[in-house]
């Protein structure tokens, strides 16, 4: 494929983007890593700006981004959305400007805009990514999600990335995958445990989502990945067996995520209905009676020690590659701006 492809292109979700494409971004990623540890200067993106519109707090995310932008020569430009006359609104009022007028307007400011907006900022399930998509239509320069209630693209194609480097002789190709509800007070959107599932059935992986029955994830992404399972020849499965889920795993995910009706329940009933499963977490005992002998445990961070898995199985190195997949952030978000806004390659 031609280099030029991406040129412009909006990442909403990897659901939008070709097997061919995807693979681009994980060998041009591979590229810019090795330019990264050989302290190569590498600045596709010199005079470039990168709007990152925050609706919510991140570490890694903002980190991540605003690193690589300005290691590609750019500028990062960090914006609370608190700050600015933005109205979410279908019709503003008072002083609320429109995101037509202001995705119009910035795209004539910067060469690509982020926007992170998650489930706690909006009313209804969807409507956070209905946001971004609307960003994207009126926008003349690429949007990227830094992720929504729904998606999370850039840490499903990092967690791939860093799957496929701890698996560089035999890939991917039915290493089983098991992606689980774990119990934590924190109530997370679905977006990272959607979209990874998603990816690695796409990648041809044996994935295995479990979850107590009030946990079921969207539709439309538990849909997405059994279409791409018997496109790859991989399989994906839902479960409420955590223990059968976990037998003979490669990758181990606990991530707590919210019900189907936490719009309607708020955060507090959330918390009432998880404390029902506390059993619902990833132990040392679980994991080394149950996972393959060489087995990892991945998290997309920040993950609740003691809750979601034991501190002891997150403090090893043999066994933890959460710090490697936050450091994939990088490489892969790099590899993203500098295919969809540089000029040259």
């Amino acid at each position: 494929m031609s280099i030029y492809d991406l040129k412009g292109r909006d990442l909403i979700s990897t659901n939008d983007w070709t097997d061919e494409e995807i693979e681009y971004v994980f060998k041009y990623a591979e590229a810019l890593k090795r330019k990264y540890y050989d302290g190569e200067i590498y600045e596709p993106l010199r005079n470039k700006s990168f709007e990152m519109m925050f609706f919510n707090n991140s570490t890694r995310t903002r980190h991540s981004f605003e690193s690589g932008v300005t290691q590609l020569g750019g500028k990062a430009q960090f914006v609370n959305p608190d700050t600015m006359r933005l109205s979410l609104d279908p019709v503003p009022t008072g002083k609320g400007e429109s995101i037509r007028d202001t995705a119009n307007v910035l795209s004539r400011f910067v060469q690509g805009i982020g926007i992170r907006l998650i489930a706690s900022s909006v009313s209804k399930m969807g409507q956070a990514n209905d946001i971004i998509k609307e960003f994207a239509k009126y926008a003349d320069v690429p949007v990227i999600n830094m992720m929504s209630e729904l998606w999370h693209p850039c840490q499903a194609l990092t967690d791939m990335f860093t799957l496929r480097e701890k698996s560089p002789v035999e890939g991917l190709k039915n290493k089983k995958m098991v992606i689980h509800w774990a119990y934590s007070p924190h109530a997370r959107d679905w977006a990272s445990v959607q979209e990874t599932a998603a990816m690695g059935a796409r990648q041809g992986m044996d994935v295995v989502v479990a979850q107590p029955d009030e946990y079921d994830l969207v539709p439309e992404a538990v849909e997405a990945g059994k279409k791409y399972a018997e496109l790859s020849g991989g399989s994906y499965e839902m479960t409420n067996d955590l223990d059968g889920a976990l037998e003979d795993a490669d990758f181990v995910y606990p991530r707590n995520w919210i019900t189907l009706d936490y719009f309607e329940n708020g955060k507090e009933k959330e918390q009432e209905i998880a404390k029902k499963y506390k059993d619902w977490r990833l132990t040392k005992e679980r994991f080394d009676n149950l996972t393959k002998e060489r087995a990892k445990l991945m998290h997309c961070m920040p993950i609740d020690p003691n809750n979601e898995a034991d501190v002891e199985l997150i403090n090893d190195e043999d066994v933890s590659i959460l710090y490697d997949q936050a450091e994939n952030r990088l490489h892969v978000q790099k590899a993203i701006l500098a295919l969809t806004m540089a000029d040259s390659l």
